[in-house]
């Protein structure tokens, strides 16, 4: 392990189950020293759970200031908009060698058709740069634009996705297939693998993000790709297992 340096670039959860504290609980879980760069606030409103980008140049400013902290890996979670996505996207092509670890976040509540196909082209234009990419079934379908009904379905998206430039992908397929069983799927190009827990009935908001963090942290400490998949799989179920009324409590898991 080079240093214990690790940076998010994620939203605010207004509950802190998710997002940025579902970050920085899981960097510390592994006994990282996280930073966030924050890309957007949320609310609850009159309208619902309304998500507020950070303006740009505040963002960029963000960035500017971590330039030079030598990171080890670098997660991705809610990019709100376009220019968050391009500044974010900027300073992850100045860092071509440390690992990365996307979770391509796409579907809000309050996400409508249009915003989803503007932010589908601007994840895909992080594909190349990706270490993995972490999509749950949904979000997979929507980058890949193909249905997703059997595990053969699952197969050909993961080759999809795999083709437009991700090292690496885990597709997140949760409870869909099966109420008894979690499936999540990884493809390295080559190699498929099924990674298969028991559906838990605790409550489970941040657990995408606590994934894809705790993934991005087993490579810092160096474990290969599908090492850090399968033990970061068990690290979430068993964050869920001890999770409260506003997510998953990564303090309390085990590594």
């Amino acid at each position: 392990m080079k240093n214990n340096y690790i940076l998010a670039i994620s939203g605010n959860d207004i509950f802190s189950g998710g997002g940025l504290y579902a970050d920085l609980a899981t960097f510390a879980s592994h006994e990282l020293h996280g930073f966030v760069a924050v890309t957007c606030l949320t609310a609850m409103t009159e309208k619902g759970f309304e998500v507020f980008p950070t303006q740009s140049a505040i963002f960029r400013h963000q960035l500017n200031s971590l330039r030079d902290v030598p990171f080890s890996a670098i997660k991705i979670g809610l990019l709100p908009n376009k220019e968050i996505s391009q500044l974010a996207l900027e300073f992850v092509i100045s860092r071509p060698d440390i690992p990365l670890v996307l979770d391509p976040v796409l579907v809000c509540k309050e996400t409508h058709d249009v915003e989803v196909a503007t932010l589908r082209k601007e994840l895909l234009q992080f594909f190349p740069y990706a270490t993995i990419v972490t999509p749950n079934l949904i979000e997979a379908q929507l980058l890949s634009q193909k249905e997703i009904k059997h595990l053969d379905d699952m197969k050909e998206v993961a080759d999809e996705l795999y083709r437009l430039g991700a090292k690496h992908v885990v597709i997140k397929g949760g409870d869909r297939f099966s109420q008894e069983n979690a499936i999540d799927l990884f493809y390295d190009g080559n190699h498929f693998e099924t990674l298969d827990y028991p559906v838990l009935e605790q409550n489970n908001i941040g657990a995408g993000c606590t994934f894809a963090s705790s993934i991005a942290s087993q490579l810092v400490k160096g474990q290969s790709v599908l090492e850090a998949v399968r033990s970061s799989k068990e690290f979430v179920y068993q964050a869920i297992l001890r999770s409260d009324k506003y997510g998953v409590k990564q303090s309390n898991a085990k590594q």
